[in-house]
């Protein structure tokens, strides 16, 4: 199978980890109409290879004015892709730079190959004895069938028998005027139906070898049906359970699909043959019903078994998500557009069509009675739809892609103030179909697993703990939708596993031991283990803090997470231990513990006599790396020395890479190219520029070593000028003016600020 139709059978947390691979890096639309063609070229080798990489590239152009020229032939420009769109563009971005166009594909395509990794090993250690087991049910799922066929034989074999002797019982039945006549024609006669008794016999008793094989088909099947109903299945709902919430777990449906459908195909041969073995007693006057014991009881045996197996039938296959928080499921905001995908298991022809699925949202939830302010929400349009095939896989599918929300009032006496947050009151989505078939006739429910319904955009960091904290307290289907009325608490093991997740989804790469180390000992106050909901995500905690630092790495350190670059979570005083034995100037970069909202800075270590210093730059925030990326910052960070004399601190990535090695391939060329003339002037290099901190070496002074996070971004006469404005909140007002927020109405203008800024430096 091709990789990209691997990935499209990931669930969608997963799914949203492939999406963020492209995203402001190459067009997703391309990558999924052009896989098969994209797949089989070498980026590997075209990335380093501009010769190779200017081959593919036209290959690529040629490709798609062939797709174009076709569909324009068969007519097929408006319902097919926009092949000359997906040429224009690769024109208009890689026609100078196709070694870019190389480079992304082969990075993006690696990429896909450890989310497959990752996908396949997410069970661990158990992976081995999990396919173990699922080989055991899969060679019981085949004996099932092959015992079917024999079953089906030997019925066949017992029509032909029927058939036969009730030929030659209605010969013997004839007159017999001249048989007591002749003696030897009488012998016969008496000897022909001394026979058919026989073969009455022969067949009363097959007839019940084959009941009787049946009933250890039924009971066989019995087995595989529970097998499935309270071990494979609960498996799988618990594996997308976990997936959602960021776990690299596989959610295939190959395989249930698969033993659902071979065991309904069972019950329904079984239900055939018992038919035919009525039919024969009725149709050939043989034998009568005594010859078939317990054939009522057998039939109803074969209902109930088919009706546990079809009732179980029916998932959720991609939870609920809106495609503007890919990444995190089961987040829903008020009158925003969201999917789900439910799978009818039992992939049988006669099925096809049939089953009209309706989604009900809080159908039978009790907390909607006793939970006081809970709120009611409804679905805006009918989404009824009907269970058909889908593509690749040929399943029975039904795709709700344009499902939204909209909130009910509900008159109440008295006040309405409810015992949960917004971000803490849980819903969940029903869908029902009516089973209707060969005289069946029962209800079938699927039930997603519980969302959070926001109002309002900010509120989806919190909603995103309350997904987190409910199920990985949950085990099962989780059936408490007032859970956060009391919260019961999470142990730090548990607590970890998903942080990592977050880490892994957003940033390709794991919290290792130390990181999760050094965020337990910030987290942690409980001599049990035990984390408790309000300690997590309340008032500003833990959460906010480490989400803001997920968004951090998403939207601009994903490359440098994942490849190991960034430390993260370590302490100052951590940060002093690691650096102050290493060479001068080796730095590495960590996390702001104190700006909520996400920040990331670098502190490096300078040795002056035989002491040694650990410095800190003042953090980085979005909006500072959304101008200058952080390889870029590092590249032309610059301390001023005295007078005009500056240099770069920054030289061994922790604990021994050079800078250089490390961030060379994400440095833009524009500001590391050697210096050249344009305009007759000498292109100047943007720089980050600090007064040194270190004391000078002679004569020795006090020493200034940089514990704490300090300004080391701004030229000297600012930084004296802020250092004589007591008014901190001033201060914060000065910083924010840089950063192009808008300015407080209470304080001065930027031409104001600056002005009195010019007017201090000149008088210094």
């Amino acid at each position: 199978m091709a990789q990209w139709q691997e990935l499209l059978q990931l669930d969608s947390a997963l799914q949203g980890r492939v999406s963020q691979l492209y995203e402001l890096k190459f067009p997703r639309e391309i990558r999924h109409c052009l896989s098969d063609w994209i797949e089989s070229q070498d980026w590997d080798l075209a990335a380093v290879d501009e010769s190779k990489a200017g081959t593919c590239f036209h290959a690529l152009l040629a490709y798609l004015e062939e797709q174009w020229n076709r569909s324009v032939q068969q007519n097929y420009i408006l319902q097919g892709p926009d092949f000359l769109g997906f040429k224009n563009y690769l024109l208009t971005h890689f026609q100078d730079e196709p070694l870019n166009l190389a480079i992304v594909l082969s990075e993006c395509l690696k990429e896909e190959k450890k989310v497959l990794a990752s996908a396949s090993e997410a069970q661990g250690c158990s992976r081995p004895a999990m396919e173990q087991k699922w080989r055991e049910l899969d060679n019981k799922v085949e004996e099932l069938r092959r015992q079917t066929s024999e079953i089906k034989k030997e019925i066949k074999s017992l029509e032909a028998l029927n058939e036969n002797l009730d030929y030659i019982q209605k010969k013997l039945a004839r007159p017999k005027n001249n048989v007591g006549q002749r003696d030897g024609l009488a012998k016969s006669y008496a000897f022909v139906e001394d026979e058919c008794l026989k073969r009455v016999n022969f067949i009363t008793k097959t007839k019940q070898l084959v009941l009787q094989q049946i009933v250890n088909i039924l009971n066989l099947a019995k087995q595989i049906i529970e097998t499935l109903t309270a071990v494979e299945l609960p498996g799988w709902k618990h594996r997308q359970q976990m997936a959602c919430i960021g776990s690299p777990a596989d959610t295939s449906l190959e395989l249930l699909q698969k033993w659902f459908t071979n065991v309904a195909e069972v019950l329904q041969h079984v239900r055939q043959e018992l038919q035919k073995l009525q039919d024969q007693g009725n149709r050939y006057n043989i034998s009568d019903a005594s010859d078939l014991p317990g054939l009522p009881e057998i039939e109803k045996f074969t209902l109930s078994l088919y009706t546990v197996l079809l009732s179980n039938a029916l998932v959720v296959e991609k939870q609920p998500i809106m495609s503007s928080l890919a990444h995190r499921p089961l987040i829903l905001k008020t009158n925003v557009r969201f999917s789900v995908t439910v799978r009818f298991l039992a992939n049988l022809p006669e099925f096809k069509c049939v089953l009209k699925v309706k989604p009900v949202f809080d159908k039978d939830v009790e907390e909607a009675k006793t939970v006081k302010g809970f709120r009611q929400f409804d679905f805006t349009i009918d989404n009824s739809k009907i269970l058909d095939i889908d593509t690749p896989e040929r399943g029975l599918v039904a795709e709700f892609g344009h499902m939204s929300l909209k909130e009910t009032k509900v008159k109440t006496k008295g006040p309405t103030e409810s015992r949960l947050g917004v971000t803490e009151e849980l819903h969940m989505i029903k869908f029902v179909t009516e089973f209707q078939h060969a005289g069946l006739k029962f209800d079938i429910e699927a039930s997603s697993l519980p969302v959070v319904v926001i109002s309002s955009t900010n509120q989806a960091s919190s909603a995103w703990a309350s997904i987190m904290w409910c199920n990985m307290l949950s085990t099962s289907e989780l059936t408490n939708l007032s859970l956060f009325v009391d919260p019961p608490p999470l142990t730090w093991q548990q607590l970890s596993q998903v942080l990592s997740w977050q880490f892994l989804s957003v940033g390709k790469r794991e919290l290792d031991e130390d990181q999760l180390s050094n965020l337990r000992d910030k987290i942690v106050d409980d001599p049990d283990d035990l984390v408790h909901w309000q300690t997590f995500s309340k008032n500003e905690n833990a959460w906010i803090w480490i989400n803001g630092i997920l968004d951090l790495i998403k939207r601009h350190l994903v490359d440098f997470w994942r490849e190991g670059f960034i430390m993260g979570f370590v302490s100052r005083d951590k940060t002093r231990l690691l650096l102050k034995e290493k060479p001068n100037g080796t730095f590495l970069l960590r996390f702001s513990e104190s700006m909520k909202d996400g920040a990331i800075t670098f502190s490096w270590v300078h040795h002056s006599n035989s002491e040694s210093y650990v410095h800190s730059v003042e953090p980085y925030n979005k909006k500072e790396l959304l101008i200058t990326s952080l390889p870029d910052i590092i590249y032309n960070y610059n301390l001023k020395d005295g007078g005009d004399i500056t240099r770069n601190p920054l030289l061994y990535l922790y604990p021994d890479i050079h800078k250089d090695i490390a961030f060379r391939r994400y440095y833009n060329s524009s500001k590391t190219s050697t210096s050249k003339e344009k305009d007759g002037y000498v292109l100047r290099r943007p720089g980050h520029l600090s007064d040194n901190p270190s004391p000078p070496p002679s004569p020795p002074q006090e020493k200034v070593i940089m514990d704490m996070d300090t300004d080391m971004d701004t030229s000297t006469c600012v930084t004296n000028a802020i250092a004589c404005i007591e008014d901190q909140q001033l201060v914060q007002e000065l910083f924010s003016e840089f950063l192009d927020c808008p300015p407080s109405p209470t304080f001065c203008t930027n031409e104001e600020m600056l002005i009195n800024l010019e007017q201090y430096c000149f008088s210094m």
